[in-house]
């Protein structure tokens, strides 16, 4: 067993001098430290300890800081200290007691002689530091919030890691040169999209802000970027992050808003880009696929909006004029976080717009491919494991060991199910197609789901549903869910999708789904969509609740003969 122990200190030179005489480790041995005054926290890990601290002492953006804590064990080494470090930036991010001062060091996740055992000791270091009041959550409880989930302070795989220096070395050159530029980052779900932009957002604007008096991004992966002629490069660099789905959006923004040198005000709807009297250097584009065309939106309002950005942008309301039209006018480079399949209604961007802005930007060089899986346990296979069975194309059964996937015949023994996964690990979450009125809307008292003796009433909140009071009780939409983590998803699917046995094919039923905007035409463009188009869309939003779960995906069926052509893939 490991014996750590936390050193704690007044942050003052007298203070440090004495505590570096006092043994030879606090001069030469691996360590992780925590800096903290009353709102703000630094942490970092050095080989010689009393150097690195009067480093600190002597930087103008940390000497403000009160608090040192060391903390030392006799089998440390640098590895250890490179993944405790790590471990504890993303805790203190996710537990939002305090701002995080921390550059984007870009850590990758990488393995090392016995880390099991070390990560063990990080839990029972984690909770030593929160009882000496550096946090307030429990460890699940800060892991399952947005905070955390959707933090730029993470541990990139590999090919996200590839895919941000590619980004950035390309960017510093075009800036350069005065080229402007359009590049893809292009992934199924759960490969970490999302997380690349937000990343970007954090590590270009450390960049920016690099403190010349402070040598401490020396270490980071990034090191090469946090140089003064990068820094001028990217000086006044007009940079935001666009986000098309509401609820994602407002989380997002609540995470910039305790982010230093972020803010909630980076992020941005596709309308507030095209109104915007100024034009943004950079616009990094999440969920791409969700970005509108020409159709009949949400309000008359937006209606009215979408003709008069159109006007104001390009002197005329042309129909084929797109909302990727306008990122693209009100930006000289641009970043497009996509994936296809997850287009869900008809006024998302059409497939051939997708297809072609992929098509140039990789005749350009500028696609950069995710493909390790961060989110659901059973790796990328079950992704197109799930898409197959939703487009009738699977053939051979798949187990997936360690993932908990499985098929039920009662909605309510599924409901008591996902009640039990969200007591042991939280956000465990029931989600369904659109295949039921929403009569609960206008009257609180009705239930909207009613089957098996089982009652249940959609999403009441549209904004953070995940985490708001009453949703484990609740069953989520789509777009309470697209872009997020669960544990557990529990998925409905209800009577909008069907199986034929004779022709063995799926397909949609119109009269089972209630989704006005899923399947509305598109007079505007006149645009009459067919029932494979339907069927698409469809297949689309099961295959984003069942690619929800990071631990298990729970199935009901509500038509028999899909349940009996899904029983033959999934375990009842």
């Amino acid at each position: 067993m490991t014996r750590f122990r936390i050193e704690q200190l007044p942050f003052e030179a007298a203070s440090l001098g004495a505590w570096r005489d006092s043994d030879r480790r606090h001069s030469n041995w691996p360590v992780v430290y925590a800096l903290n005054g009353s709102t703000q926290v630094y942490v970092g890990e050095t080989l010689g300890g009393a150097g690195r601290l009067r480093q600190h002492l002597s930087a103008p953006s940390r000497r403000h800081l009160d608090t040192a804590r060391v903390i030392i064990d006799d089998t440390f080494n640098k590895s250890v200290c490179l993944d405790l470090e790590s471990y504890l930036i993303r805790l203190f991010a996710g537990d939002g007691k305090y701002e995080v001062l921390n550059a984007n060091a870009g850590i990758t996740d990488r393995d090392y002689y016995d880390r099991e055992f070390y990560q063990e000791t990080f839990r029972t270091i984690f909770e030593e530091l929160r009882s000496q009041g550096l946090f307030n959550g429990h460890i699940k409880d800060i892991e399952n919030s947005d905070l955390f989930k959707l933090s730029p302070f993470k541990s990139l795989t590999e090919d996200q890691a590839a895919a941000v220096v590619d980004i950035v070395e390309g960017l510093l050159d075009d800036l350069h040169t005065g080229r402007g530029s359009t590049i893809i980052v292009r992934g199924d779900p759960g490969t970490g999209k999302t997380i690349v932009g937000i990343f970007l957002m954090k590590l270009l604007r450390d960049i920016q802000e690099i403190d010349l008096h402070d040598e401490f991004y020396a270490e980071s992966m990034f090191s090469e970027f946090f140089l003064p002629d990068h820094a001028a490069l990217l000086d006044g660099l007009r940079i935001g992050l666009v986000v098309p789905q509401q609820s994602l959006r407002d989380s997002i923004r609540k995470v910039f808003a305790r982010t230093p040198r972020l803010s909630a005000g980076m992020v941005l709807t596709p309308y507030e880009v095209g109104l915007s009297d100024d034009r943004y250097d950079l616009l990094i584009v999440d969920e791409t696929h969700r970005l509108n065309q020409r159709a009949n939106q949400s309000s008359a309002a937006k209606n009215r909006q979408f003709g008069e950005i159109n006007r104001r942008l390009f002197g005329a309301d042309e129909l084929a004029t797109t909302q990727l039209d306008w990122i693209k006018a009100q930006s000289d480079h641009q970043v497009f976080l996509l994936d296809a399949a997850q287009s869900v209604r008809p006024a998302d961007l059409a497939t051939a717009t997708l297809r072609e802005l992929l098509d140039d930007a990789s005749t350009a060089g500028r696609v950069y491919p995710l493909r390790s899986q961060m989110r659901v346990q059973a790796g990328g296979d079950y992704i197109q494991y799930v898409r197959d069975l939703l487009t009738s194309r699977a053939s051979t059964p798949r187990a997936f060991p360690g993932y908990d996937l499985r098929m039920f015949e009662d909605l309510a023994a599924m409901r008591d199910a996902i009640h039990t996964r969200d007591a042991e690990h939280g956000l465990a979450r029931l989600v369904a197609g659109y295949a039921w009125p929403w009569a609960s809307k206008n009257d609180k008292s009705k239930y909207d789901i009613m089957l098996d003796g089982c009652s249940l009433r959609w999403n009441r909140s549209e904004i953070d549903w995940i985490n708001s009071k009453g949703s484990l009780e609740e069953v989520g939409s789509i777009h309470t869910v697209q872009g997020y983590d669960l544990n557990y998803a529990g998925v409905v699917i209800g009577g909008d999708l069907r199986y034929d046995p004779i022709g063995a094919r799926l397909f949609a039923d119109r009269t089972s789904y209630f989704d006005k905007k899923g399947m509305e035409n598109n007079r505007k463009l006149g645009i009459t969509y067919t029932d494979d188009d339907l069927l698409r869309y469809i297949s689309n939003i099961y295959g984003v609740l069942m690619t929800r779960g990071m631990k298990g995906t729970y199935v009901y069926v509500v038509d028999p003969a899909l349940r009996a052509y899904l029983g033959g893939y999934i375990n009842t």
